[in-house]
C-alpha cells in the first residue's frame, strides 16, 4: 500500500464522486482511499473561482509513503491527589482543565455563569426583553464569550501545531464537522459550538474533573508567593496550583488579582465600532456575483496604516451573521458579532477598530487599574447615550462626513438602533483614524460604503498585560498562571485554548 498526495482544482459545487474521479484521473488509479488535507478557496479571479484541494491518497497501485503528518500532543498520564482550580470555562480554561483531568490531577473548574442551556435562555431573554442578566451574557457563562460568536478556528500564533490538532481532534470527537480538519478558514458556528462546549463537559467529568457553576472568583489566599485558597463565592477551595483563565471582560477579577500583587501592565489595544453589510453586498464585492454554489457566504479581512499611528482593521467578521449586545455589565454598552453554522442571515458584519494605547486616551501615563476605568467609563458612556441598550449607529458615509440626518435603517441587532454621532462618541484619535481606515476599505471593495456602523467594539482585545513567563506562570509565583485573552497573550478560540494547554503541559512536567 503506497500513499501520495495530490492538489487539485475543483468547481466551488464540486461533488464527492467528481473528486474521487479527479484523484483517479490525476494518479491514474481505480482502486483507492483517500484523506483531506486541506481547501481553501481561490477567489483572485472573479470568472474562475474555485476550491484548492489537496489530498493524500492511499492505494495499492501507488509507489511511495507521503503520510500525512500529524504532530500529536501527548499528555504523560502521573496519577496526583494534587487540586488544582481553573476559572474560567472559555476556550482557554476548559482546554487548561481537560489537560490536567488528563494527566491525573484532581481539577476543579469554576464558573462565574451557568450552563450553557441556562445562559443561552438568559441571552435570548436579554434580547426580547432588554432586561440585563449580569450572570449569564455575551461574555459570561459557560464556554465564554467564543461560545456565542462565529466560532472561527483560525489562528496566527506560530508553534502551537501539536496544541491546535488536539483543540480540533476534541472538537470533532465532541461532534463539531470533520471539515474543521482541513478547512483553510474552519469555522464551527453558535449552534454547533452550544452543543459542543456541553459535550466537552461531559468528557470532562467522566474523567473524574468537578464543574461549579454560578461560582465567583473573589479572592486568593498567597503564602510565600505560593497560591493556599482560593476565595469563592460558595466558600473556601485548597489549591496546590490556581490557573486563571478570565477573558478580557471580567474587570473585577482583574482588580483582585493586581491588588493581590499580581503584576500587569498595560499596552496597546483597539476600539471603534461594528460594521455592517448586507451580505449580498460583501458577496458581489468578493465574487462579484450575489451568490456562489457551494460557498455558504463571503468573508473578508481587511488593513490599514491609516495616520501611520493607529492601525486600522476589521475585527472578527461574520458572514451572515448578526451584531449582538454583548455588554459584560449592567449600564455599559457594547456590541459583538455572531453567527451560525449556515452562516445564511442577510446581513455581514465585522469590527473596524484602530489601535490605541490606554495612556494616549488618558493624556497621562496610567496604571492597569486606571486603563480599566478608562474603558468601563467608555462603556458607560455609550449606555448613557442609548439610554439603554439599543446600539448608537450612523451609516459609514455620515460618520466620514461627520454629519448626517437621524435615520433608521434595516440591521440584524435585536435591540434596535438609536441614530448617533458616533464620530462625537469614539476618542478622536480612533475617529480620525478610523475614517482613514474606511476610505482605504473602500477603495479596496466596491459597495462598502453602503454600510453602516453600529455602537461600541471594546473587546478586540485587553488593554492590560500580566507580566508572566512564556509558560503563563505569573512572574515572582511559583503556582499561579494567568492564561488566555485575558493575559493579554492570545486572541481567538485556537490561540486562547493552546495558551492554555501549555501552561498545562508546563505544570505537568515540573510535577
Amino acid at each position: 500500500m503506497g500513499t501520495k498526495s495530490v492538489s487539485l482544482k475543483l468547481p466551488t459545487n464540486y461533488s464527492a464522486d467528481l473528486l474521487q474521479s479527479r484523484i483517479a484521473k490525476t494518479l491514474r488509479i481505480k482502486n483507492f482511499s483517500y484523506e483531506l488535507e486541506t481547501k481553501s478557496l481561490d477567489a483572485r479571479n472573479k470568472s474562475n473561482i474555485h476550491w484548492v484541494i489537496k489530498a493524500i491518497v492511499a492505494s495499492p497501485d501507488l509507489k511511495g509513503d507521503e503520510q500525512l503528518e500529524k504532530e500529536k500532543l501527548e499528555i504523560p498520564y502521573q496519577k496526583s491527589d494534587k487540586k488544582i482550580i481553573v476559572v474560567g470555562s472559555g476556550p482557554a480554561g476548559f482546554f487548561n482543565a481537560f489537560v490536567l483531568q488528563k494527566a491525573g490531577f484532581d481539577v476543579t473548574l469554576i464558573e462565574r455563569g451557568s450552563d450553557v442551556k441556562t445562559r443561552g435562555k438568559a441571552i435570548s431573554t436579554f434580547e426580547r426583553t432588554g432586561v440585563f442578566n449580569s450572570q449569564n451574557n455575551y461574555s459570561f457563562g459557560e464556554g465564554g464569550a467564543g461560545t456565542f460568536s462565529d466560532g472561527k478556528l483560525t489562528s496566527r500564533s506560530k508553534r502551537i501545531s501539536k496544541e491546535k490538532q488536539f483543540i480540533l481532534s476534541s472538537y470533532v470527537e465532541a461532534g463539531a464537522p470533520e471539515e474543521i480538519l482541513y478547512m483553510t478558514h474552519p469555522h464551527l458556528g453558535t449552534d454547533n459550538l452550544r452543543k459542543i462546549v456541553q459535550n466537552l463537559r461531559e468528557a470532562f467529568e467522566n474523567l473524574g474533573g468537578k464543574f461549579m457553576f454560578e461560582t465567583m472568583l473573589e479572592d486568593v489566599v498567597i503564602t510565600n508567593s505560593k497560591i493556599k485558597e482560593v476565595v469563592t463565592s460558595k466558600g473556601n477551595l485548597p489549591a496546590d496550583a490556581l490557573f486563571i483563565a478570565p477573558g478580557h471582560s471580567a474587570f473585577e477579577t482583574y482588580k483582585m488579582l493586581i491588588r493581590r500583587g499580581i503584576p500587569f501592565r498595560t499596552k496597546n489595544f483597539a476600539i471603534g465600532s461594528r460594521m455592517e453589510h448586507t451580505q449580498e453586498t460583501i458577496n458581489k464585492a468578493q465574487w462579484g456575483r450575489p451568490q456562489l454554489p457551494g460557498v455558504k457566504a463571503a468573508e473578508y479581512r481587511l488593513t490599514s496604516q491609516a495616520d501611520g499611528k493607529h492601525s486600522v482593521f476589521s475585527f472578527c467578521m461574520c458572514p451572515g451573521g448578526m451584531v449582538v449586545p454583548a455588554a459584560a455589565y449592567e449600564n455599559t454598552n457594547i456590541v459583538n458579532g455572531m453567527s451560525y453554522y449556515m452562516r445564511n442571515g442577510n446581513f455581514a458584519n465585522a469590527a473596524c477598530v484602530a489601535a490605541i494605547h490606554p495612556d494616549e486616551l488618558a493624556g497621562k501615563t496610567v496604571s492597569p487599574i486606571e486603563a480599566l476605568d478608562i474603558l468601563q467609563k467608555l462603556e458607560e458612556s455609550f449606555y448613557k447615550y442609548a439610554e439603554g441598550y439599543s446600539a448608537p449607529a450612523c451609516s459609514i458615509n455620515d460618520f466620514l462626513k461627520q454629519k448626517g440626518k437621524a435615520a433608521q435603517f434595516e440591521t440584524s441587532y435585536p435591540l434596535g438602533l438609536k441614530p448617533a454621532p458616533l464620530w462625537d462618541l469614539l476618542p478622536k484619535p480612533v475617529v480620525e483614524s478610523m475614517q482613514v481606515g474606511l476610505q482605504d476599505f473602500m477603495r479596496k471593495m466596491r459597495g462598502f460604503e453602503s454600510g453602516n456602523l453600529l455602537g461600541f467594539e471594546s473587546k478586540t482585545s485587553a488593554p492590560i498585560q500580566v507580566i508572566r513567563d512564556k509558560n503563563g506562570l505569573c512572574e515572582g509565583f511559583e503556582n499561579i498562571y494567568i492564561v488566555g485573552e485575558g493575559s493579554g497573550y492570545a486572541g481567538g478560540i485556537i490561540s486562547s485554548a493552546a495558551d492554555g494547554i501549555k501552561a498545562a503541559m508546563h505544570y505537568i512536567e515540573r510535577s
